[in-house]
């Protein structure tokens, strides 16, 4: 005798299809080439993929964001996708010349620390308040 079991459910019809994170990464859970921070700056070159890629819609939508410079902490935001995804995704983009990094400029060594004379004397005066 062969019972009826309800099948069970985990989303509503209205949910859409669900992807697991590693199907979209191809199960790959580090990024191909430079390590991306959450600041990184990542804007679209303009160059085109080429007839072997084959980018998958989240491939697409990163595209269509980095039209306008942004951080990795935003596109991943703004794909309602986990941080590790999304850096693997960029990774991959980077990877084929779609997207690049944009390095922020970076300060003269000498302005980077504080004079220590004027460290010095800052502290003097808040030991007489």
């Amino acid at each position: 005798m062969e019972m009826d079991v309800p099948r069970e459910r985990w989303i509503d019809e209205a949910a859409g299809p669900v992807v697991r994170p590693y199907a979209m990464t191809r199960g790959r859970t580090r990024p191909q080439g430079e390590k991306l921070d959450l600041v990184t700056i990542l804007v679209r070159t303009g160059r085109k993929p080429s007839e072997h890629m084959r980018l998958s819609p989240e491939h697409r939508r990163l595209l269509q964001l980095c039209s306008r410079p942004a951080t990795l902490a935003d596109l991943a935001s703004e794909l309602d996708l986990p941080l590790g995804v999304t850096q693997v995704l960029l990774g991959d983009l980077h990877h084929d010349g779609l997207v690049e990094i944009r390095r922020q400029p970076s300060a003269e060594p000498s302005a980077e620390r504080p004079d220590p004379r004027l460290l010095m004397r800052v502290l003097d005066d808040l030991r007489t308040l």
